[in-house]
């Protein structure tokens, strides 16, 4: 999951109001049933000592729900008699959850609001391509690469004379300036997009002449997909199939990659491994004490939650700057908190994470991941 997002929720002191809510209105009641969600918001609010005016704004936000088009459910942060960020999620809550506390309850985010990679989508052909960004909550074009225009463009047809063939070396040359066009544009955009995943559809040739010009670190996380055209809305449904299978495949993948490291440099639950050695990208941390830890000194790269994990609701005490985590209380004034509170140590970790732009990644419950559901594969030893 990308935390970019959730970088609102950390320029601000709490307490926070968080509110996770099915928001489907699937059954001729569904007004009735959505009324009795909202009050059931507020009386969780009111019974965990949230303000009055903070509960009117979560209120008022969720009335404002659309009778169409709602996503399956809703996450709602909010502090200061203000809904700060409001979220649509991929799956719908089990049950309404509404809490107060010093750190926005972040960490059910990871398992509702969906894994599905971003994606920068190009429909490409000989005269250019359109692209796209698209996750699981939005889809916008972000850009255009035009090539040069020649007249009798797709000519095909053996050369007649030399200055048949002249011409259509020049065609030829046309379609690979326009390839050239289409990968520097989506080298440019790449970066900023923040997309996991590369899309190119369109045009068979001139897809795979793009692929052969993207740099190699860009190339391995591009694939092609075949029932796109130019125009984004042609073949919508099948293209937006075979993207979900791409994004599903890449999803898993991602996450088989980075069991494998954090297999590879597991310790011992609640051991933080080091090593004088460089191993490698292996190396792992496991359990609170360790992913503590590491968070403080930046080296998480990827932070595995598990599903079905019993640290993430233990405690750990914090301080407002996003690295401020330890383990005990006199811990974090040693380090320079004055006034210490405990916190929920997944939420604490993924607010800490998400400063850092580490990847966050969730183990689906039966599937091996860290003890007692928090670890990390790092980005350095030391």
């Amino acid at each position: 999951m990308e935390l970019g997002f959730l970088k609102p929720l950390f320029a601000r002191p709490g307490p926070w109001a968080s509110v996770y809510i099915e928001t489907t209105r699937a059954t001729e009641d569904a007004q009735r049933i959505q009324a009795l969600r909202e009050r059931a918001v507020a009386s969780q609010l009111i019974d965990a000592g949230a303000d009055a005016y903070t509960v009117r704004a979560v209120v008022n936000r969720l009335a404002g729900e659309p009778v169409s088009g709602a996503p399956p459910g809703r996450a709602l942060f909010a502090a200061g008699a203000e809904v700060v960020l409001d979220v649509p999620l991929a799956k719908a809550p089990a049950a309404v959850e509404a809490t107060w506390s010093v750190l926005p309850h972040i960490a059910p985010l990871a398992g509702l609001r969906g894994d599905e990679p971003s994606c920068l989508v190009a429909y490409v052909d000989r005269t250019g391509a359109e692209l796209e960004l698209r996750d699981a909550h939005r889809r916008e074009t972000v850009g255009h690469a035009r090539g040069r225009e020649w007249q009798g463009r797709g000519h095909r047809s053996v050369p007649a004379d030399r200055h048949e063939w002249h011409y259509r070396n020049k065609v030829e040359n046309a379609w690979n300036e326009t390839a050239d066009i289409i990968a520097a544009e989506l080298v440019r955009l790449w970066p900023e997009s923040g997309a996991d995943l590369v899309v190119l559809t369109g045009d068979a040739r001139e897809r795979r002449a793009v692929l052969g010009r993207l740099p190699e670190r860009m190339r391995a996380v591009t694939v092609e997909a075949e029932a796109g055209a130019r125009t984004p809305g042609a073949a919508r449904d099948a293209l937006d199939g075979e993207i979900a299978r791409l994004c599903e495949a890449f999803a898993g993948e991602r996450l088989e990659r980075a069991l494998e490291r954090f297999r590879i440099g597991r310790g011992r639950p609640g051991e933080h491994r080091t090593s004088t050695v460089d191993t490698g990208p292996g190396e792992a941390a496991e359990g609170v004490p360790a992913v503590v830890d590491a968070v403080r000194t930046h080296q998480v790269a990827t932070l595995l939650l598990g599903a079905d994990g019993s640290d993430a609701a233990r405690e750990v005490w914090i301080g407002p700057g996003v690295d401020e985590v330890a383990l005990q209380r006199g811990q974090a004034q040693a380090m320079g908190v004055d006034k210490p509170v405990r916190a929920r140590a997944d939420d604490a970790l993924l607010r800490s994470a998400a400063a850092a732009g580490s990847e966050v990644l969730v183990v689906p419950a039966g599937m091996p991941g860290p003890a007692g559901g928090l670890g990390a594969v790092l980005r350095w030893t030391g």
